[in-house]
């Protein structure tokens, strides 16, 4: 019973005459709905406190009766690249469970099959008495014999290589990839977890996007295990560098590694990034936010309240190193809009013995890059030249891939799991496409498109923003192709279809057509040596028009 039904009850004497929704059902009436036509007779409130009492005598119950999950990691020889974790499971109301590895890890659109690095799985009762399990496939174990009862599944987890889609420990530090690290119970994944890290003398610092338990040092919690899978964890002897806040929401940067670098460049320069890339948006939607450095030349991949990154700050120095860390740093942070909550609607809640296959990373990933390029020149840390340059090395890997001739952007995004995000993974022809080369091109266009229909009213900034309300906001969910389509038809009050077939078939894109809107054109230049690739270039155009030239000076932020 709601608080509205009890209210009801407590304070009202019904009449008949003011009756006026018949259709609700008899717990749902509003209060000023009356249903009785006379007043309580002492039968009737002790009906009513007796059935108050079983409602809530249940819920009792059943909070009571809810599973209880704590992990405990340990790293007792990192030396060996192992560690060990203990999964303490208690109040479980069934006989058998299904206990499974995540296969993949959202953000890194793989089948990575990190089961394989599961060693010496065994599960036992609190007593110490072992308890059956059967390993029913590569990724899935059975565990019988637990009603009513408390256990405990030990495991140790052997990692092998280095990269931001992998769990690494070595006598350094610990990079650990959750979906490598925690087990789940099929049918169990909205259940909150707790986690507990026991850390050697050589390690003083944890970065993680997980909540912190107060007062309970290295412990953290988990609401479900979609946020457990969220937060990747580094720990080692780490180093912070000095936070800053926009719009009062404290931003981190904690690494292992790192190099010598100037950091307070380096921290100025995050800060302007963040800050552009939070204007176009307009809102912060985490409370704290932790980039975390896990060292050099592993990658890196988004979270909601976090991203990983391979950092090596050591040739940051140089103008075009900064410019290159840069760019990359706003992609995973750009991140945290485009595609953890402005997403297909495939991508969450996810199933992690399958991939989750989506139509849409063009517009997830290819649009990220764009806007990686766009951030850092609003934040003013590249100039006009330099960032029209940025999109030559996209113009030239596409315009020179033969692939681009057989696969469209909505096969390119589907087939990644077998093809690979950059279009290149396999034998034989050349037969796909990299989704960030042209979805960074279809983005580009479908800006200029609605640039020029609204007169440079309206730009991509305004879909993004409708999005983020619409779907992540207000409908808490993600969104489809049509909805996608319509959404941007509905900023540039126009059909989009033409630029839409640049997504869906493998038509050749008229660049001139939509790059003059903006003022600009392509220079095809020719190397003249036979078999050598063309070198193509963004370059503008003389003479603009008045809104040609509004345009760009727009889109350029000058």
């Amino acid at each position: 019973m709601d608080s509205s039904s009890k209210l009801q009850f407590s304070q009202h004497v019904f009449t008949s005459k003011s009756v006026k929704q018949k259709n609700l059902p008899f717990f749902s009436q509003p209060p000023n709905v009356r249903i009785m036509q006379y007043p309580y007779t002492n039968w009737m409130r002790l009906f009513l406190l007796s059935v108050f009492f079983l409602l809530n005598t249940t819920t009792v119950f059943s909070k009571v009766a809810s599973p209880l999950l704590h992990y405990s990691v340990s790293f007792p020889d990192p030396s060996s690249h192992t560690f060990n974790v203990e999964l303490n499971c208690s109040n479980w109301s069934l006989d058998t469970i299904f206990v499974k590895m995540p296969k993949w890890m959202p953000g890194y659109y793989q089948v990575m099959d990190y089961a394989n690095s599961v060693e010496n799985l065994l599960v036992r009762d609190i007593k110490g008495k072992s308890l059956a399990v059967e390993k029913r496939n590569e990724n899935t174990w059975v565990v019988s014999g637990i009603k009513n009862k408390s256990f405990i599944v030990k495991y140790t987890i052997r990692t092998k290589s280095q990269f931001v889609a992998n769990s690494y420990v070595d006598s350094e530090h610990a990079y650990l990839i959750p979906e490598n690290t925690f087990l789940y119970i099929e049918g169990h994944l909205n259940i909150p977890v707790s986690v507990t890290f026991s850390l050697n003398n050589e390690w003083n610092k944890i970065a993680t996007g997980l909540d912190p338990v107060g007062g309970r040092p290295y412990e953290f919690t988990a609401p479900d295990f979609d946020i457990l899978y969220d937060c990747p964890v580094l720990i080692g002897n780490l180093r912070e560098l000095p936070s800053f806040k926009v719009k009062g929401i404290e931003h981190r940067f904690i690494g292992y590694n790192m190099g010598d670098f100037d950091q307070i460049l380096f921290m100025d320069n995050l800060k302007r990034m963040v800050e552009a890339a939070v204007d176009i948006i307009g809102d912060i939607p985490y409370k704290q936010y932790t980039f975390i450095g896990i060292g050099p030349g592993r990658g890196g991949i988004e979270h909601l309240n976090s991203t990983t990154l391979s950092f090596d700050g050591s040739g940051l120095n140089k103008p075009e190193t900064m410019n290159k860390m840069m760019n990359f740093i706003a992609h995973e942070y750009f991140h945290n809009y485009n595609v953890k909550r402005i997403r297909p609607f495939e991508l969450g809640p996810f199933d992690y013995d399958i991939e989750n296959r989506t139509n849409l990373l063009w517009f997830s990933e290819g649009l990220t890059v764009y806007y990686e390029y766009l951030i850092v020149k609003r934040a003013g840390l590249a100039d006009a030249d330099t960032f029209l340059s940025f999109f030559d090395g996209n113009l030239d890997a596409f315009e020179n891939d033969p692939g681009r001739l057989y696969q469209s952007l909505q096969q390119a995004s589907y087939n990644t799991w077998s093809d690979g995000p950059f279009g290149t993974k396999g034998g034989g022809p050349d037969k796909a496409i990299s989704y960030y080369d042209k979805g960074l091109l279809v983005g580009l266009l479908l800006d200029f498109e609605i640039r020029n229909a609204t007169q440079n009213k309206n730009s991509l900034d305004d879909v993004m923003r409708l999005l983020y309300q619409k779907y992540y906001k207000e409908g808490n969910r993600g969104f489809t192709e049509a909805e996608l389509q319509s959404s941007c038809e509905q900023v540039a009050g126009i059909s989009l279809a033409s630029i839409f077939e640049y997504v869906y078939t493998t038509k050749e894109i008229d660049y001139s057509n939509y790059l003059a809107y903006a003022g600009l054109k392509i220079d095809n230049q020719s190397s003249g040596s036979k078999g050598e690739a063309n070198t193509i270039k963004l370059t503008r155009m003389e003479n603009p028009s008045p809104l040609q030239a509004a345009i760009l000076e727009s889109w350029l932020g000058e």
